[in-house]
C-alpha cells in the first residue's frame, strides 16, 4: 500500500486546475501523506475553500532542494507530475537523484500545443504514464511511439456531491461556459453565436467564467455587437461560486480550439446541466451526440448558435440530457473513482518495477 507521495506541478494553487486540488485532497483522505512542489509561486489571491479548507496550501514548498530534503527524509513511494512539461522534467531529475520511481499525467496543451521535445524519452522512463482522454492516448502513441499499454487513461476527478443539481434555473434561459479568457478556448465564436441568438430574438443570458489576457478584445466584440444585456464576462469565480453558476444554467457551452478532456464538462454533467461544445480533444468521449449534449464538428458559429437554441426550445430533450449527463457523470467522473484508478496503476506500477529490480 502506498503511503507518501510527492507532487510537482507548475503552480499551486491555481483556479483553474481544481482537479489538482480534488486528487490530492482525495489521497489524503485516504491516509496518504502529499508533499507538493510548486515550481511557481501562485499569482492569484482567490482561492477555491477546499484550498483553504483542507490547508493544502500547508503541503506546498518553491524550493526543489526543499522538496528533495522531506523525500531524502520520508522517502515518498513515487514522485507525481502534473503536466508533461517542466513538471515532468523536474519529477525526472528528483526521481533519478533520489532513487524514487515518478510519473506523470498529461492533459492538453502539454500533449497538443506545447509539449516537451523529448516527450517519449519522459513517458518510457516513467513508472506510469497517464492521460485524460483516449484521443490523448491515442495521439501519443502514434506521434511519439510509446507503447499504449504504457499509457492509462483516467480522466480528471471532480466531486460530484458538491457539484449536484438544484432547482436554481433562472426565469430567462441562462447559458453558462466556464474557460480562462485566453485564444484557445475560441470565446470569441461563443460571443459571435450569442449575437446570432440575439438577432434571432431568442431571450438569454449568457455568462463567461474566467479570466485571462484575451478579455479586452472580448469586451470590445461584444461592445460592438451591442450584446451587453446578453453577454456578461463575470471574471474568476472560486469553486463555490463555480457551483451556483453550473446549478443556474439552462445549458453550458464549450467552443475551445484545443481539449485534453475539458473538467468544466465533466461540472456541467455533475450538475446536470446538457451542453453544447466543439468536438476537439477529448470531448466527443465526455459528451454522447443527443444523450448527454450536443457536438458541433466544425468552427460554424451558425451551427454552434443552432444547437444552443435546439436545446433552449426542446425542453423534454434537454430535460432527458439533463439527467443522462448527471447519471454518467456519477459513474465515470468522480474523484473517488479517478483516485482508485489512480492508485491501482501505482501500485501494481510499484510491484512490476520492483520485480524488474530483483
Amino acid at each position: 500500500m502506498l503511503s507518501r507521495i510527492g507532487y510537482v506541478v507548475n503552480s499551486f494553487p491555481k483556479l483553474s486546475e481544481t482537479f489538482i486540488a480534488e486528487e490530492i485532497n482525495e489521497l489524503q483522505s485516504r491516509g496518504i501523506q502529499v508533499k507538493l512542489l510548486s515550481l511557481n509561486r501562485p499569482s492569484e489571491e482567490v482561492q477555491h475553500s477546499i484550498i483553504t479548507g483542507g490547508r493544502l496550501q500547508d503541503l506546498v514548498v518553491h524550493n526543489e532542494r526543499e522538496f528533495a530534503q522531506w523525500a531524502d527524509r520520508h522517502r515518498p513511494d513515487l514522485i507525481h507530475a502534473h503536466f508533461a512539461t517542466q513538471p515532468t522534467e523536474c519529477a525526472r531529475r528528483l526521481s533519478l537523484e533520489l532513487d524514487v520511481p515518478y510519473s506523470f499525467t498529461a492533459h492538453g496543451y502539454d500533449v497538443y500545443r506545447k509539449a516537451p521535445t523529448d516527450l517519449a524519452d519522459r513517458a518510457i522512463s516513467a513508472m506510469a504514464v497517464v492521460t485524460v482522454s483516449d484521443a490523448n492516448k491515442s495521439f501519443l502513441v502514434e506521434e511519439y511511439s510509446i507503447p499504449g499499454d504504457h499509457i492509462h487513461v483516467i480522466p480528471c476527478g471532480i466531486n460530484t456531491e458538491k457539484f449536484c443539481p438544484t432547482d436554481n434555473r433562472k426565469d430567462i434561459a441562462h447559458i453558462v461556459c466556464v474557460a480562462r479568457l485566453a485564444p484557445v478556448k475560441n470565446l470569441g465564436m461563443l460571443v459571435e453565436a450569442c449575437r446570432v441568438l440575439r438577432d434571432r430574438n431568442v431571450d438569454f443570458r449568457c455568462s463567461i467564467v474566467g479570466e485571462g489576457r484575451a478579455r479586452e478584445s472580448l469586451t470590445c466584440q461584444i461592445e460592438q455587437h451591442g450584446l451587453g444585456n446578453h453577454v456578461d464576462l463575470v471574471g474568476a469565480k472560486k469553486q463555490d461560486e463555480v457551483v451556483k453558476y453550473w446549478q443556474s444554467a439552462d445549458v453550458g457551452v464549450l467552443c475551445s480550439l484545443s481539449e485534453g478532456m475539458p473538467v468544466c464538462l465533466m461540472e456541467a454533467a455533475s450538475c446536470g446541466v446538457s451542453v453544447v461544445a466543439r468536438e476537439v480533444g477529448g470531448v466527443s468521449e465526455l459528451v454522447q451526440q443527443r444523450v448527454t449534449g450536443l457536438t458541433v464538428a466544425s468552427e460554424d458559429t451558425a451551427a454552434f448558435a443552432n444547437a444552443i437554441e435546439t436545446l433552449l426550445k426542446n425542453d423534454g430533450l434537454c430535460a432527458a440530457m439533463s439527467r443522462n449527463a448527471r447519471r454518467e457523470a456519477v459513474a465515470r467522473f468522480s474523484v473517488k473513482k479517478q483516485v482508485d484508478s489512480l492508485l491501482q496503476i501505482w501500485e501494481t506500477a510499484a510491484v512490476t518495477c520492483e520485480h524488474g529490480n530483483s
